[in-house]
């Protein structure tokens, strides 16, 4: 009954969902499939649909409440049944019970997409996201996270996918290597691999930045290898980069940031857990070198020093945000008779910076921002 009540809110505007004739919104929401049915019904200009998080969304009907009304009889395939029918989607984004088996029933739907994520949930399998350059051929962005992927998949999105702008790689599955960006995609944009590229090294950076000309923000996590030259690598391949995201990327900043330097159009800098190498003069440093730059965020555990020198107001140029996490070391064993323990650093808590005006705001948060 919540579920579907929600969903009448939602289409009066009651709740903090949204809804408009052409984009429908929702994020962790307990809305059932039937409720979004009747939603898309009511909207068949419908352009953008993004559902994620809602892990009611496609329960099955036995234990789905219903309100009492002829409207809501769409059993959960018939959400599909009636997306399919009703609208041409430009944007779409779907976790939860979203799979291979329902590809068929929306295919008319997002024919015309232009941008498509899948988040956790939902898996078209391999054979699902083969599928998806020949379903959609206009996509120009292609956002997955927790899917099972290859270097055929990968491949095959970015050698088929000719307007391609945005790639992410989330904390995805499967085998993957540098063969998954073998083919020159002048058109990519954007850039974001987080858990899917252990095996990256200096070799396979200079690849990608060789068949990736044109990006503009890159995110690298969980890209162990890299080292100082990787930093060379990045900003002679992308000097007019506007966001570098760095994060358990080996020992890129071990001997501090140099070469970072001149990436002059850097708007957002994140650089964690990549190597206590970082000056305490940093954030200074980067602000008066970079004069585009918006936004830094550090990690102490990356200090030289053990702690990082704050602008004043007149040294901080354009800098507005800045964000240093503070991490806690956690022993990662059960016998805690051994002395050499495994300790591991994990988060405790951010120090957050925001120079509106002339006024510095100082928070601490326990959040990781």
């Amino acid at each position: 009954m919540a579920s579907d009540t929600k969903a009448l809110d939602l289409v009066t505007g009651n709740t903090s969902g949204s809804v408009s004739p052409r984009s429908i919104m929702l994020v962790k929401l307990q809305v059932s499939a039937a409720a979004l049915a009747y939603i898309v019904h009511r909207n068949p200009g419908l352009k953008s649909l993004k559902a994620i998080g809602c892990r009611n969304l496609f329960q099955q009907e036995s234990t789905t409440e219903v309100v009492e009304s002829p409207t809501f009889s769409y059993p959960c395939k018939e959400f599909y049944f009636e997306l399919g029918k009703s609208c041409q989607l430009e944007e779409i984004s779907l976790g939860w019970g979203f799979s291979l088996s329902y590809m068929t029933a929306v295919k008319p739907a997002i024919a015309m997409l232009r941008a498509i994520t899948l988040g956790l949930g939902g898996s078209l399998g391999e054979e699902g996201l083969t599928l998806l350059p020949t379903t959609c051929p206009l996509l120009e962005s292609v956002i997955l996270y927790f899917q099972v992927i290859s270097d055929s998949v990968v491949a095959n999105i970015t050698e088929t996918l000719r307007h391609l702008q945005v790639l992410a790689l989330c904390y995805c599955f499967g085998e993957t290597s540098s063969l998954s960006f073998k083919c020159h995609m002048p058109n990519l944009r954007k850039l974001k691999l987080e858990r899917v590229a252990p095996w990256m090294n200096n070799d396979d950076l200079v690849i990608l930045a060789q068949n990736c000309t044109n990006l503009i923000e890159l995110s690298l996590l969980g890209c162990t290898l890299l080292n100082t030259e990787s930093q060379d690598i990045i900003s002679r391949g992308w000097p007019g980069l506007v966001s570098i995201r760095l994060e358990d990327c080996g020992e890129v900043t071990i001997s501090g940031v140099t070469s970072l330097f001149d990436c002059s159009a850097l708007e957002d800098l994140l650089l964690r857990h990549n190597g206590d190498g970082i000056s305490r003069n940093f954030i200074l440093d980067a602000a008066s070198k970079m004069p585009m730059l918006r936004k830094v965020s550090l990690d102490m555990c990356d200090s030289r020093d053990g702690d990082f020198d704050i602008p004043t107001y007149a040294d901080r140029y354009f800098l507005s945000v800045v964000k240093i996490a503070r991490c806690k070391l956690q022993r990662f064993t059960l016998d805690l008779q051994k002395v050499e323990a495994r300790r591991k650093p994990v988060h405790k808590e951010t120090l957050l910076l925001v120079w509106d005006s002339k006024v510095l705001t100082r928070t601490v948060v326990k959040e990781r921002v």
